[in-house]
């Protein structure tokens, strides 16, 4: 199908458009982005900066996308934004760049980012991800896939976020969130197992149970985590799911707070 373009939108002629493609009156597509087919861009948003956007997105009035970064060290240099296909990025959610020379910000697909929420420079975002409105990504932060981060809740920069993990509204994250928690508080630390967003994505029963005494050796227990993942190896089956939880412990920079 042809585009539909409204004749009062501001197009750069050298910006790449797919087929399909609808955008609203007043907004404003840079010189340098690539739009891709099937997306819609409403009244007044804008796309910015080197930036690509998957096919079938909506991006909704006043979003700011791909403009500069919001970081002192930047210095002018090219930089990029890519974003996946089938995102939801609604009203005035800011998506920022890398910030080094050829450096770049990464978006994942089938994200819902609700207004307000914020995506910082360098940061690393994986797919089917729930930002609540004014949840906020500081940069250098990498999410996995499946994640919800709750209404005004702030994610200090480097940190981590696992997938299938829940964030509470306001929590104040300081230190890596793990996979498949749920976390909320100031600063924000482990209260559980996300079980409700395990069901949702079709988890056993038996998985969960498994996960379940995972986290309790792990979080509640007193142990140091050579201890406990020593325990969880010994006692539990083996899992896809054990193992991504006890890689991401291994290699968490931030660390986690754990209760005790």
């Amino acid at each position: 199908m042809p585009n539909q373009i409204d004749s009062r939108a501001l197009i750069s002629p050298s910006a790449q458009l797919g087929e399909n493609v609808k955008i609203g009156p007043y907004a404003t597509i840079g010189e340098n982005v690539k739009i891709g087919s099937s997306c819609v861009i409403d009244s007044f948003a804008q796309v910015l900066g080197y930036t690509e956007i998957g096919e079938n997105s909506h991006i909704f009035s006043y979003a700011v996308i791909g403009n500069i970064p919001q970081d002192l060290k930047y210095k002018g240099d090219r930089s990029f934004l890519i974003v996946g296909k089938n995102n939801k990025i609604r009203e005035f959610v800011t998506i920022n760049p890398g910030t080094d020379k050829d450096s770049k910000t990464i978006v994942g697909r089938g994200n819902l980012f609700m207004a307000y929420s914020h995506v910082g420079h360098d940061c690393i975002v994986g797919d089917e991800n729930v930002f609540a409105n004014s949840a906020t990504l500081a940069g250098h932060v990498r999410v996995g896939n499946k994640a919800v981060i709750g209404g005004l809740a702030a994610v200090h920069q480097f940190c981590s976020i696992g997938e299938l993990a829940i964030i509470g509204g306001c929590s104040k994250v300081v230190q890596d969130i793990p996979p498949y928690s749920m976390c909320d508080g100031h600063p924000a630390i482990v209260c559980g197992l996300n079980s409700i967003g395990l069901k949702r994505s079709e988890f056993s029963n038996e998985e969960i149970r498994i996960l379940k005494k995972a986290f309790k050796i792990i979080f509640f227990e007193n142990h140091v985590l050579s201890k406990a993942k020593e325990i969880v190896r010994e006692t539990l089956p083996c899992s896809k799911e054990i193992d991504t939880l006890i890689e991401f412990m291994a290699f968490s920079k931030r660390g986690v707070k754990k209760r005790i």
